[in-house]
């Protein structure tokens, strides 16, 4: 069994619809923790110890937000740069986050094929996420692929709810330890693992 951590962060909460459907389908999700950085640290100040407590609860972290600007919500740059103290989660003496896994999860307003060289965004999605990869990495974490739920512009009722249901069974996996390092180097997001885990409900 694995605790996992949702570090959540949206400053527009009560506008989205995407993000509101996918917490309502997870929160009670035994050994998961929602973590909402917003509602937390309005004024952006960030209690350092006791996010690092939090992060040495739990052995899966997963921070959950829109993709703005190709990248996460201000608060998000704010904890990575307070929490991850040299010598704690990096450096010669850094080791309090050894072998535990990080990921992203992300919405994004434009469809799969505006992201890649040919598409109006001329990246992909991971490639944008490369920052956290790295930063994974130089924690000695294990870097997992995203969730992403593209299109959310024009996304209906009965899509959102196959992300939401794709996510709960993700999160249950993790919980469970059903994944293993061939699963993840198999695909680019974590949601084309869902459907075996769905069918076999």
């Amino acid at each position: 069994m694995a605790r996992v951590l949702i570090q959540f962060a949206h400053p527009a909460l009560s506008k989205s619809k995407v993000h509101s459907s996918l917490i309502n389908y997870c929160r009670n999700i035994n050994d998961v923790t929602f973590n909402d950085l917003y509602e937390k640290y309005p004024d952006m100040f960030i209690d350092v110890a006791a996010e690092q407590k939090l992060l040495l609860q739990h052995d899966i972290i997963l921070f959950q937000h829109p993709f703005y600007w190709y990248s996460s919500p201000a608060i998000i740059k704010q904890w990575l740069d307070l929490v991850l103290e040299h010598n704690w989660a990096y450096g010669t003496r850094g080791n309090a986050l050894v072998g535990k896994k990080m990921g992203c999860v992300i919405s994004c307003g434009g469809g799969p094929d505006t992201y890649q060289e040919t598409g109006r965004n001329r990246y992909s999605v991971n490639q944008f996420l490369l920052p956290f990869d790295q930063t994974a990495h130089l924690c000695k974490m294990e870097y997992l692929p995203p969730f992403v739920v593209h299109g959310t512009h024009r996304i209906t009722k009965e899509e959102l709810m196959r992300y939401a249901e794709q996510y709960r069974a993700i999160l249950e996996a993790l919980v469970h330890d059903q994944f293993s390092a061939l699963d993840y180097q198999k695909v680019t997001y974590l949601n084309e693992l869902a459907p075996s885990l769905l069918t076999t409900k």
